[in-house]
Formats: C-alpha cells, structure tokens, sequence
C-alpha cells in the first residue's frame, strides 16, 4: 500500500504524457485475455468473480487489483503513461512483461522511455535463450521433498554448445521460512499454509549443489522446447515477480503448480494448470509438461550417493572394508592389504574411497584433514585410474503409476463377507508398482476405506492422514536409518469381538538389508499413542515392533510383516499379514492380502481380501 502511494505522489509531481482514453469494450476484452490472466496469476473465485493466487498488494497497482483484472489493466496502462523521470520506479521498468503486451495488443507508439537501468542489466546478466525443466527426485528424509521438487534453469545461447551449465540462472519457488522450524512444524505449516512463497532466480550451480550433493537425490532435465522470444517472456514475468509473496501449500500451490503457470506466461497457447484442481503433485505436473509437447530432449544426474553405490557395487565384503580404511587412513594405499589386490581391483577401491570421502563432506565446513586425504586419494587415481563409470538410467519419474488411487475390494473376514471401497489421494504405499519409484518409500496422504458387511451393515474402516515409510538398506559403507510415521484412524479387535475405530499417532526406527538383488528385509522398533473406547484411559502408549520382508518379484510386489504393540494398560496386540500385487498395467493393478490379527481382548481374526486398485489422478 505504501509502495502504491508513494507511486502515486510520484505521478503526482510532474505532468503525465497525454494517454488516449482505453475503450471500455477493447478494456474489457484484453482484461479477459488468457495472457492477462497468467500475468496476474487470477483464477475463478469460488463464489464468482477473479482473485489472484499472489497474495502481496505490492504486485497491484488498482486499489483491488487482485479481484478485478479490468482495474489492474486499466491502472497499468494509465501508469505506462508517468513521467520517464520515475527512472526504475516507472511501471515500465517495473512491470516490462505487462508493459511489452500492452504495447503490442495497443499499439502504444508514443509512451515515455524511462531509464530502466536496473531492470536492463539484470535481464543481461541472465541473457535468457532457452529453458531446462529439473526434476530432483523424491527425497523421504527432506520434509518439504518427500514428492520431489521442480525448477526451471535458463540457458544462455551458447551453453549447450560450450557445456557451461553449471553458469545457467534457475528459478525456483519456494517456502520463505525465518528461523529454524523443526520437521514436524514445517510439514504442518507447510500443509496449512503457514509459510509465504517467493520466487527466486540464484545460480545453477547453487541448487545444483543442494539438491545433487546435499540431499544425495537423482536430478533429471527436460529440455523445453521454448523458442527464445518465449524464454524470454518468462523470465521479464519473473522481474516482476521479485520479492513478492504468494500463499504456499505442499500440496497444490506449491512449487510445480507456479512453474506450470510461468511457462503458460511463456507460452500463452498452453493450458496446464486446469488440469489441477485438487493437488499439484511434482511428478504429475512433469507428466502434464511432457504431454503439452514442450519436452525435446531428457537428461539424467546420479547423485553422488547412487555413484558412490554403483562404484562400490562389484566389490567384495573385504574389498570395502579397505574402502573404508582407506577413506580413513591414506596411509592404507601402501598397507599389505591394499598392495596385494590386483591393480585393478586397487583403482575401484581407492575410487569409491574417494567417492565415500566426498559424500562424508557434504554440507560440512571444510575440513583440512578430509581434504588432505581427498588430494591424496585423487593422486592415487592419477596414477591407477578406474574405468568410467556407468550408470543405467532408472525408470522416468513420469512414467510410473497415477498418482490418486480409487479400490475396490472384496473379502471375508471369520465368516462375514464383505466388499470395500476406498479412495487415496496420494499416492505411493510399499506393494504399488515400483517403476519410477524407489523401492522401500511409502508416502500416502488421506487415505479413506469404507466397507460394507452382509445384511448393508456400513463402517468406515480406516482413514489415514498420512502414512511415510522410507526402507533405505544399509551396507558396508552407507548406513541409513529407515523410518516409519503415521495418523489417523482404523478399526482394531475390542470387546465383545467387536471392532473398534480407533485414533492413533505411531512410529518407528531401525533398519533395512538388502536381501538379494530384488529383496528387503527389514526391523523397526515401534512407539504408539492411541485413543481406544475400550479402554479406561484416555490416551494409551505403547511400544512394539515391525518387522517384514519386500520382494520385487515377476509378478508385482509382495510383502510379508509382523507386528506387535505391547500398551502399558496390558493390552497386547500383534498381527501377520501377506500382500501381493499383480501388475495388470501401469494404472490398473489387482492385490490379494490375507491377515491373522490377535489381541488380549477378543479371539483371533482372519481375514482375506481380493483387491483392484485404479490409479487415476
């Protein structure tokens, strides 16, 4: 508001240029343009009507701008018209997206020409000629990354022919977060809409850095097949975007879905960003991008851990522990024990120390000791270099399962028949078809079973709020933790062999091994707080375990858990269960579970279930 009026008494202090008055048809009309409407960033209000996803009365110049696209047209053209004296405060040099539209839909030939110089040495320094999409994969351990991410990098002509990416801009948008949230608190303000988003243009190089080495996460790059002029569209929409706030949700308006309308600015004939109402999940909107045909070619970046993994993956169980002796001790290079492997098997070893070294010292200050011990590993290779690397690229992102989930299921549990109907809205649980998925990560968000006994008897069976499970194996080099998280509600054996809905909080830590090529076994100790009808108080904790086995065999996926909770009140209740899921296609898949539950308070209950499940956003 401040800025608008200072802007005004600016106006105020020197004659206007003589502006034609704007036909209230024609005002109207270009009000209504798809392209107007991408500058401002309006949607259909819900009662009627406009308002603006940005939510900073700095962008808007009328009063009520950001419910009325005809006054925020209106007040712009009038102020194209301001004394060339402004300098970089003249909307010109403020708004030059809105500025070089109007000029063309008008054919404005006499406005002022004010001194942008701000404005024209920024846009120079990023010299935009085209645009990489970056996917950085799914990351579980990262709140704000557990769906992955998007980011547009801009490239200047000569990048491609010169290999110099890594001097690209990148656009990104994001969460602005003061102070130091904790995960937990980042995840629900994040989900409410806490937290005000900003875009910001920052070196390649920086993000490149964060998301590759950081976060140890695949990165994949789709070249757009955007022509300069609409890069370069884009990138005047981002000055006019700088510093100001829009409201932020992980889910829906977050950083894939302001992307998506950056490249309809660059690009006005696209319509991406109707095709999510509900959520904007990463994956889908790189799916929705590749579908509108801008993709023209994919590029894939390991991360460092996946190439520290796939180095160290031909060794042996000893051949690793020099590894890591050697990582530890370059002293180790001239040991007995390195000196006798064959010198070929010596240059994997002391490449995979020095990848292991590299990984260590992510995200730390330097440190002289490591980075004498990297020089030194870094000669050794010199001197005995191993062969290229190489790394099979995995399955595109995009190209796995839908991301919502409708089931159908029929089953019997003791000798009652049933038939259950549920609906996920997202969008990834351990037995789901694993293409483009890692395999151990579960990430599921409002889960809702509903079913239906002999004789119409309804009830609701459980409704998840959010369920995260990340199953990393652990190995002679690497070892992660795995952990579990979960809320909401689900029907537990109470009294009188009757079910109860019941709500609870759990989670749990401990680990995952690689079994075989295809298979995970893993052990998590278990806490639960769970309010139950059943019982006398009106909270109950427990503790427990979780234990089971994942195989990615020919048919689907299988698993095989058991798991117990022991409550302080007495009450013991474990359960078995087997889940297999045949992969009838990429979004149709059939499932077959069977589940033994026992508890102190009733008798054991068995219960099989045939289930299709639909994967549809």
């Amino acid at each position: 508001m401040l800025k608008r009026l200072a802007y005004l008494a600016l106006c105020a202090c020197a004659p206007l240029h003589a502006a034609t008055v704007l036909d209230d048809a024609r005002l109207h009309a270009l009000a209504n343009d798809r392209y107007w409407i991408s500058l401002g960033h309006y949607e259909t209000a819900k009662l009627g009507g406009w308002r603006s996803y940005v939510d900073d009365p700095k962008f808007f110049l009328a009063k009520d701008g950001a419910h009325h696209p005809d006054q925020e047209l209106r007040a712009t053209y009038e102020a194209l018209y301001a004394p060339a004296s402004l300098g970089d405060q003249h909307a010109q040099c403020v708004f030059p997206a809105r500025t070089r539209w109007l000029r063309e839909q008008l054919q404005l030939t006499d406005l002022p020409a004010p001194d942008c110089k701000a404005y024209t040495q920024w846009y120079s320094d990023v010299s935009p000629h085209s645009a990489v999409m970056i996917f950085p994969a799914a990351y579980l351990n990262s709140p704000s990354s557990m769906f992955g991410h998007t980011l547009l990098r801009i490239d200047q002509a000569d990048v491609q022919s010169d290999n110099t990416a890594l001097l690209s801009y990148a656009i990104n948008f994001g969460a602005y977060i003061e102070g130091n949230d904790n995960s937990i608190l980042y995840a629900w303000k994040g989900l409410m809409g806490g937290y005000p988003g900003l875009f910001a243009l920052v070196p390649y190089q920086e993000k490149l850095s964060e998301y590759r080495s950081l976060e140890n996460r695949d990165l994949w790059e789709y070249r757009l097949n955007l022509t300069p002029e609409e890069t370069g569209r884009m990138v005047e929409h981002i000055w006019e975007l700088k510093q100001i706030q829009f409201d932020y949700f992980f889910f829906d308006e977050n950083c894939s879905y302001r992307l998506l309308e950056l490249l309809q600015v660059a690009r006005p004939s696209l319509d991406l960003t109707s095709q999510f109402p509900l959520t904007a999940i990463p994956t889908d909107t790189v799916k929705a991008v590749k579908q509108s045909g801008l993709v023209a070619r994919t590029d894939y970046r390991p991360s460092r851990e996946r190439e520290l993994l796939e180095r160290a993956k031909p060794l042996d169980h000893a051949e690793q522990q020099q590894v890591l002796a050697v990582s530890a001790d370059t002293a180790q290079l001239q040991s007995p024990a390195f000196t006798e492997l064959p010198r070929e098997r010596q240059a994997l070893v002391q490449d995979a120390a020095y990848r292991l070294e590299r990984y260590r010292a992510n995200g730390l200050e330097r440190d002289p000791e490591r980075a004498r011990r990297s020089f030194e590993l870094l000669r050794a290779i010199n001197r005995n270099p191993p062969p290229p690397l190489q790394i099979e690229r995995p399955g595109l992102p995009e190209d796995g399962h839908e991301s919502r989930t409708w089931q159908l299921g029929v089953g019997t549990r003791e000798d009652r028949a049933f038939a259950e109907y549920g609906l996920r809205m997202a969008y990834h649980d351990l037995n789901d078809n694993a293409y483009g998925f890692p395999l151990g990560a579960q990430i599921e968000i409002l889960q809702l079973k509903v079913r239906q006994y002999e004789h119409n008897d309804w009830q609701v069976q459980r409704l998840d709020l959010a369920t995260f499970r990340s199953l990393t194996p652990r190995n002679d080099l690497l070892k992660p933790w795995s952990w579990q998280v979960a809320g909401g509600l689900e029907r537990v054996l109470g009294k009188h062999e009757n079910e109860v809905l019941v709500s609870h909080v759990n989670g749990g830590a401990g680990g995952t091994w690689q079994l075989g090529q295809d298979m995970l076994g893993f052990a998590l100790g278990t806490v639960r707080v769970e309010h139950n009808n059943d019982f006398a108080g009106f909270i109950a904790p427990a503790a427990g375990f979780n234990t089971g086995v994942l195989w990615r065999n020919g048919l689907g996926n299988l698993s095989l858990e058991a798991k117990g909770d022991y409550f302080t009140n007495g009450e013991v209740r474990r359960s078995l269960s087997l889940n297999q899921q045949w992969e009838l296609s990429r979004n149709l898949g059939l499932r077959l579970s069977a589940r033994r539950e026992f508890s102190q308070l009733a008798t054991a209950q068995n219960e099989v279930m045939l289930e299709v499940k639909w994967y549809n956003y």
